[in-house]
């Protein structure tokens, strides 16, 4: 199996790609999606393995440039990544590539050039960094067949074969063969519009050696680090007094309470990346005049920790209230069972007797000033 090292995705795929086999990224127009072959090959190659970027729609030296911006060190991989350079003998420039493709507006001269490489190099991921490029060069049809005939190659001798390609208006013969013919896996990347792209999410439309997994998982990609798996927003609400502004700050790589005085009286607003997850965190008041704003955010959230004093059973009413709230806007949530570490701690079944909560709700023990439990909670939380 080849990792992707883009997060969850390898989890989707049953833990990568098998060798021989080919995936396509499915991209909107508008999105960046590019930076998915980059991340498939760079953890290609840290992981030991050799590495092949097609290049067909800028010169080697511009993708270069971009794994750096990425804060990604492909120097030390000299020995075993190579480029296919099918672009600086299109503008009549010399190319210092092993492997330069001579007509890059000519199928056959194209395919002369991959299949060499596929037959020279040792088992490979081998990434196209824009099969559009190539299309528009050598035509539909024409690329298509070749598209086939690399993939049958790649299985003879062992290869990964991945492909960036962004979905232009091509004839729908063309994009109904890339999206459900050509290729082993098609991982759709697209974007939330409203006029503008605003949010970005990848799932798997579909991968035939693993079981179908209809899920699709927002992103955003950093510079430096790449592809990092994005929740706009992660509620934190409970009692006053349970420990909320100390679970955000515990939970927060950067974290800050605004208008704070004593207990916090407004809001606590952190951020979190974790495991290939980047997501920003709201900590509310407790007390019941800024249950709107618990409304208000519950709105725009994509999850919520009801934080709960285990040594307080008499805040328990106020708690459900305010899971109340939240529940209505139809939310997964986790409830943090806090302060574990104090006598008279309820144990979480405990809790959960009290609250009546069926046994598919999350309570996890946490120890909020010690971080304890409250990474494990996240994970609980975005698995849901």
């Amino acid at each position: 199996m080849i990792e992707t090292g883009i997060p969850k995705l390898d989890e989707f795929l049953g833990g990568g790609i098998p060798k021989g086999r080919s995936i396509v990224y499915y991209i909107q127009p508008g999105v960046e999606g590019e930076i998915f072959g980059l991340q498939t090959i760079y953890n290609s190659l840290k992981k030991g393995k050799t590495g092949v970027f097609v290049v067909s729609s800028t010169i080697p030296d511009i993708i270069k440039g971009q794994f750096r911006e990425f804060g990604w060190d492909i120097n030390q991989f000299n020995d075993k990544f190579f480029f296919v350079d099918a672009y600086n003998t299109l503008i009549g420039a010399p190319s210092n590539e092993r492997f330069v493709v001579s007509n890059p507006d000519n199928i056959e001269a194209f395919s002369k050039t991959i299949i060499s490489a596929m037959k020279e190099l040792p088992s490979s991921t081998i990434v196209f960094g824009s099969l559009s490029t190539i299309i528009d060069l050598c035509g539909e049809k024409e690329t298509i067949e070749a598209v086939r005939e690399w993939n049958k190659m790649a299985k003879i001798y062992d290869h990964v074969m991945v492909y960036n390609f962004t979905a232009w208006p091509y004839s729908e013969e063309t994009l109904k063969a890339i999206k459900e013919d050509i290729f082993n896996a098609v991982i759709s990347v697209g974007g939330i519009a409203e006029r503008v792209i605003f949010g970005q999410y990848f799932g798997i439309f579909k991968a035939d050696w693993t079981k179908e997994i209809k899920k699709s998982m927002l992103f955003r990609i950093l510079r430096p680090g790449g592809i990092k798996l994005y929740i706009p927003k992660i509620l934190v609400t409970g009692p006053f007094d349970s420990g909320k502004s100390t679970f955000v700050h515990a939970l927060s790589t950067r974290a800050i309470s605004v208008d704070r005085l004593g207990t916090t009286i407004a809001l606590d607003h952190g951020h979190i990346d974790y495991k290939g997850f980047s997501a920003d965190i709201f900590g509310t008041p407790g007390q019941e005049r800024f249950d709107p704003i618990i409304k208000l955010l519950s709105g725009e959230s994509m999850g919520v920790f009801l934080i709960v004093d285990s040594t307080n059973p008499t805040d328990f009413i106020r708690a459900k209230q305010m899971l109340e709230i939240t529940k209505s806007y139809g939310l997964p949530y986790v409830i943090i069972a806090n302060k574990q570490d104090l006598a008279g701690a309820l144990a979480p079944e405990d809790i959960r007797t009290q609250f009546n909560l069926p046994l598919d709700v999350p309570i996890v023990p946490v120890v909020a000033k010690d971080k304890k439990g409250v990474f494990e909670a996240f994970e609980v939380l975005i698995e849901k």
